[in-house]
Formats: structure tokens, C-alpha cells, sequence
């Protein structure tokens, strides 16, 4: 029986993923639980490391612990492959780890063809946030988007509050040098990062791959409705201040406005706080989150700025106030139209089924695509679903992406 490249590929990457969901790489026995600096994130380091050296790859760590493998000197020109190693707290098994199989893949491939690219694999440290509560930790790190106050004082453990530094200084980092993580990518002549894709549209369209053309920017938002609070009995209907009927009609407003909007615009309402939070209660006040994301900052923001002045207006109508505190935003960012023609033409020979597309979730490349031409590849997850022990994806699919990905680079060398 003869195999093919594509089918040793596929088999290579299902083992890595095999063994990285045993249980000397999560912290959980119902799910894939590892983050920066737990003996499960270091085992899955190391795993990873040993695989590179044994292709002969130069694998150290930056000064918090993000993974870096290199086929050529420190310095020397080189393209940049790879993903995140940690998961969510209740994740599964291949959003971010997928992604670095796939590139470690890609180095394989490379050496087996006698291509000779030049090759820098990078695993960013705490792209999900689950140790210390901040997504895209290693990779804002690395380009500089923290301050070292933050670093030493305001990042804490989620497990026992205590700082990021502290814990990275007892982990044998050294955090002092956090600003020489930057060098990683001063040689990087572009960067492409595989992922899950976390929704379903490449499985209901029937498309093995997806060729990322932007990822969307985001406002994160809360608004928090005072009324007052009454017992849900004995308070007549027309005498209530209830904070639940304003809730009720920004929902309501925010789903009309995201759908005019278009343009990939899209809005949620995913954390609501009720206090005091009981049955026989008309709440006093409501806190609710706002998600809305695009790629067209000017559709997300105007949704974001209409959302906020409907709460104000839907207060004042019923009596109540309103605050909305915004928590963070992001610009949507373009990835590299070079480095996307080269995917997609990779992706056409292939003769598999593709399909360009965007992110609306954020990824490390975000932060890579301001310093380094970037783009990424998305491959199915089965119902779309992410961050759960349930996430299912095709090893084959990913073998596919890593030849896409090989051929893509090699054309632009």
C-alpha cells in the first residue's frame, strides 16, 4: 500500500494531537486545561521542543515563555508558522494546539522535501487568557501593547492572585527582559498562523479551507441600568422601575441595528448581572455586556455608539439611568494581500474545495500583523464549536492546510 504525503501528514498530526490530550498535558480529566506556567503547559512545551530538535531546529524561549524553534541562525531571515499551546479552562483539544501541530508539520515537510526554507516556528504564551485573565498575553507582550505595571501589579493569577511577574520569576523567566520579547520577530519576512475556524460556516459551505482576509476589530462594552427595587408581588406594575425592560428592548435594538449594519457586523449580549438576583425581586439594577465586531470599524462603531445612546434613551423613558463604561477596543486588521494570493493560489492547486473569508475572533496574528505581513488559514470544526471538551476537527484537513501553507511560503521565497 502506498501513502501518501498528504495521508502521512494527516496521521503525523492526529498522534501529536493523541498524545497531547493525555493526562500529562491538562489539568482536567473532562477537558483540555492548560495555561502559562502549570506543569501541563510545560510538558506540552517540551513536547514540542523535542520534536523540533530532533529536525534540528534551535528551540529556546523568550523572557515569559512563548516557544520559539528557528531551522536558520538567530537574525538571519525566516518565516514565521505557528499558533498558541494553552487552551481554555474548559477547551478541547485542538483550538491553538492544531495550529502549532500544523506548522511543526510544515517543518517536517520541509526537511522531508530537501526544500531548505527558512523556518521560525512560534507557540505564544496565553493566547486564551486563563491563567491571568488577558487574551493575547504573550503576542501583546511581545509587541509591546503591556506595561510593566501592569505586568507586576494589575495581571493577576486566576488561581491565587498573584502577579503575572511573580509567577513568571518562579517559573525561571525572566519577565525584567519582557521588552527584549520583540526580537523574535525582527527577522520574520511574513507569518502565517492555521486555527480552527470556531464557526460553521466552512462546514455548511462544504470548503475544506478558508483563506483569512481580515480579522474583524471589536468594542467590548458594559452598560448597567439603575432602577429600583421592588418585591414582585406586592409592587403594582405601573409604580415599577425595572431595569429587565430596558435589558429586553436594547437586546432587541442591538440585533436590528448589527443586521443593518451588514457588512459582517455582528453584536451580542453575553454576561448579564441581575441584583439582587432573586425570584420574588424586581432588580434594582442590571449589568449587561456588549460584544460588537466587524471588519468596517466604521459599521461596528456606529452600532456601538447607537446601541449606547438607545440604552440612554430607553432609560430616561422609564424613569431609570444609565452608565456605559467601555472596556476595550480593537481596530479590525488586514492581513497581507501578498501572502493571502499566495494561499489562495496554494489552496487552487490543491484542487480542494476553499473559500476566502474573515475572522470575527481574535487571534495572536492580530498582534504579529502590525510589525510582520501576516495572514492565516482557517479548517473546520465540526458545529462550529470551540472552547469545550466536545471540539472535534479533521486531522486531514489540517494536513491539507500545512501542504497549502508550505507551498504558499515556498512561492514567496
Amino acid at each position: 500500500m502506498i501513502v501518501s504525503e498528504r495521508d502521512r501528514s494527516t496521521q503525523r498530526i492526529a498522534q501529536d494531537i493523541e498524545t497531547l490530550s493525555g493526562s500529562a498535558y491538562t489539568l482536567s480529566t473532562d477537558a483540555i486545561r492548560r495555561y502559562a506556567y502549570t506543569t501541563a503547559y510545560r510538558n506540552t512545551l517540551d513536547y514540542f521542543s523535542r520534536a523540533l530538535d530532533r529536525l534540528g531546529f534551535e528551540v529556546y524561549e523568550d523572557p515569559v515563555g512563548t516557544l520559539v524553534a528557528r531551522n536558520v541562525p538567530r537574525g538571519e531571515p525566516a518565516f514565521g508558522i505557528g499558533s498558541h499551546c494553552d487552551s481554555n479552562r474548559n477547551g478541547g483539544r485542538y483550538d491553538g494546539t492544531l495550529g502549532v501541530a500544523t506548522a511543526l508539520e510544515v517543518c517536517r515537510l520541509n526537511e522531508e522535501r530537501g526544500l531548505g526554507l527558512p523556518l521560525q516556528l512560534i507557540s505564544f504564551l496565553e493566547e486564551e487568557g486563563s491563567g491571568f485573565g488577558q487574551m493575547l498575553l504573550g503576542s501583546r507582550i511581545m509587541v509591546q501593547r503591556v506595561t510593566e505595571t501592569e505586568l507586576k501589579h494589575s495581571f493577576r493569577a486566576i488561581d491565587d492572585g498573584r502577579s503575572f511577574w511573580e509567577h513568571a520569576e518562579e517559573a525561571g523567566y525572566e519577565p525584567a527582559r519582557w521588552r527584549d520579547s520583540v526580537h523574535a520577530l525582527d527577522a520574520l519576512s511574513g507569518w502565517i498562523e492555521m486555527h480552527i475556524e470556531q464557526a460553521r460556516l466552512l462546514q455548511d459551505t462544504g470548503n475544506r479551507i478558508g483563506i483569512v482576509t481580515a480579522i474583524a476589530g471589536y468594542v467590548h462594552a458594559d452598560v448597567v441600568v439603575r432602577g429600583r427595587a421592588d418585591h414582585a408581588g406586592a409592587t403594582p406594575m405601573a409604580f415599577r422601575l425595572d431595569p429587565g425592560l430596558v435589558l429586553a428592548e436594547c437586546i432587541l435594538e442591538l440585533e436590528r441595528l448589527a443586521r443593518a449594519a451588514g457588512g459582517g457586523t455582528v453584536a451580542t449580549v453575553g454576561e448579564i448581572e441581575v441584583h439582587p438576583g432573586l425570584i420574588n425581586a424586581v432588580p434594582g439594577h442590571i449589568r449587561f455586556s456588549l460584544d460588537v465586531r466587524g471588519i468596517d470599524e466604521t459599521l461596528f462603531r456606529g452600532v456601538a455608539d447607537d446601541i449606547a445612546a438607545f440604552a440612554g434613551e430607553s432609560s430616561r423613558r422609564r424613569g431609570m439611568t444609565v452608565e456605559i463604561e467601555e472596556r476595550q477596543t480593537l481596530p479590525p486588521t488586514p492581513l497581507d494581500e501578498r501572502i493571502v494570493g499566495a494561499l489562495t493560489t496554494a489552496a487552487e492547486e490543491s484542487g480542494e474545495p476553499f473559500m476566502l473569508m474573515h475572522s470575527g475572533a481574535a487571534h495572536d496574528t492580530m498582534c504579529v500583523a502590525g510589525r510582520v505581513p501576516s495572514a492565516m488559514v482557517f479548517v473546520p470544526c465540526k458545529d462550529g464549536i470551540s472552547h469545550s471538551p466536545d471540539e472535534d476537527a479533521d486531522p486531514a484537513d489540517a494536513a491539507l492546510a500545512a501542504e497549502i501553507i508550505l507551498n504558499a511560503i515556498a512561492a514567496l521565497h
